[in-house]
């Protein structure tokens, strides 16, 4: 464990006015440890966004784990007005509330709608109960929440194709051939199905070149 109260000297390539003397542990801590924090802070608010990011504030306010103690009403009508707004007419926005209210007094003494951990398994307890057919608004709300996993799939697929494509000998590619690298990476079953006749004939539409692309369709 080195001394942290020892002057920091710093190494080939470093450079630091010797009127400005800092400790190891200023060395450690500042220039190293909250830099990073820093770097990866801006990292994440520059792939998430705030929209997407107050939407997963306010999906678990009808989560039904530990007997619905996040339960929210005024998050869950914030919910459906702001991202679920299409999927909701004015009326059905103002009966959610209702439901939402009546839900609120049944979950507490019906013991079926008790000890559930999953969105899951609450859609399922409405459909066999058919409480679903009273809850018409919630059980809607429901299963649009459920779609997020797959809607963030696509999100996921793309962090991962990231650490594949830019690796350290192509950390300087630039952000748009990146985006197409990463597209036809991503979509491969798709990019298979294309015809490498038609991508040259494309391209040789698009401008003229001083090379000749075009070419006879006898390639296979």
């Amino acid at each position: 464990m080195p001394d942290m109260n020892v002057i920091y000297k710093a190494g080939r390539g470093r450079i630091r006015k010797q009127n400005d003397p800092i400790t190891m542990e200023h060395h450690y801590r500042i220039d190293v440890f909250l830099a990073t924090v820093d770097s990866q802070i801006l990292e994440m608010k520059n792939r998430f966004k705030e929209d997407v990011i107050e939407l997963l504030i306010l999906s678990p306010a009808l989560h039904p784990k530990d007997n619905f103690q996040a339960f929210n009403i005024e998050q869950i009508c914030q919910l459906a007005n702001k991202f679920y707004s299409a999927d909701f007419t004015d009326q059905e926005k103002l009966h959610l509330r209702t439901q939402l209210e009546l839900f609120q007094i049944e979950f507490s003494y019906n013991s079926q709608l008790q000890n559930l951990s999953s969105l899951q398994e609450l859609c399922q307890v409405l459909a066999k109960t058919r409480k679903s057919m009273c809850y018409t608004l919630i059980d809607r709300l429901i299963r649009l929440i459920l779609t997020l996993p797959v809607s963030t799939a696509t999100t996921e697929r793309a962090f991962s194709a990231m650490k594949i494509i830019k690796t350290c000998l192509c950390s300087r590619m630039e952000e748009d051939f990146l985006a197409n690298s990463m597209i036809m990476y991503i979509e491969k079953e798709i990019a298979r199905t294309f015809d490498i006749n038609s991508i040259i004939d494309d391209f040789d539409k698009i401008k003229s070149c001083r090379a000749q692309f075009h070419m006879s369709h006898t390639v296979k």
